[in-house]
């Protein structure tokens, strides 16, 4: 599919949108891998991003938490009264939480996580979504998906620091998480401390070969 932002233009992009589909384990909706951060068993990447909206209600933490998929956490995080007492500097934080969240998913799941985006060629990864063109793009025309596409966007920066620090023989770098360096970063009432991931890269790669770079066109000069 294609992929336009402003006046670029982007073809052949590693769309992220099933949680079955090819990339469906880059989704924050899935549930197939769970997180743990200060101890705390985390779902899915979409829980741990919600409960970073009310670091002041870990009551409202632990209600996200406790639900069973990703779906819900996000209408958990969304029911009434929540939203008006979401952490005031959101806007100005959400995209580096979503970075780090990221992260996490990484160390947590270093085999599978690192293979997904180190052989997933030169295209940028897009979410595909009906309506959010902010952390995703929508199909405004058949094959074309237009928005900002904020995570596809943290997912191919995520991808060149992964390849870069398996170049450097540095990839052990990247199963340490250090914590934001911003207020209220608390997790059920406590600070978010760094996380050191356990488990290893291996070597495995995902079940197809990476795809070639995406072809140069007038307006991306890519």
């Amino acid at each position: 599919m294609i992929w336009e932002i402003g006046d670029r233009r982007f073809e052949s992009c590693n769309v992220i949108y099933k949680v079955d589909g090819e990339y469906g384990d880059l989704s924050n909706m899935s549930n197939a891998h769970p997180l743990t951060v200060n101890g705390v068993i985390v779902k899915s990447s979409e829980a741990l991003y919600q409960v970073c909206k009310y670091p002041s209600h870990p009551d409202w933490q632990q209600d996200i938490l406790d639900a069973p998929h990703a779906m819900q956490c996000k209408m958990k995080a969304g029911k009434a009264g929540r939203p008006k007492e979401i952490r005031t500097d959101w806007l100005q934080v959400n995209v580096s939480i979503m970075r780090w969240v990221l992260r996490v998913k990484l160390a947590c799941h270093p085999q599978r996580m690192a293979a997904l985006l180190r052989w997933s060629g030169q295209a940028p990864f897009v979410e595909l979504s009906r309506k959010d063109a902010f952390w995703g793009a929508v199909e405004e025309k058949e094959g074309v998906l237009k928005g900002e596409n904020h995570l596809g966007r943290l997912l191919t920066e995520l991808r060149e620091n992964v390849r870069t620090k398996f170049a450097e023989g540095k990839e052990a770098e990247l199963l340490k998480v250090e914590p934001l360096a911003i207020p209220d970063f608390n997790l059920l009432g406590h600070p978010i401390t760094e996380l050191a991931g356990t488990g290893s890269f291996g070597s495995p790669k995902p079940h197809r070969e990476p795809k070639p770079a995406p072809a140069a066109d007038s307006q991306s000069g890519k």
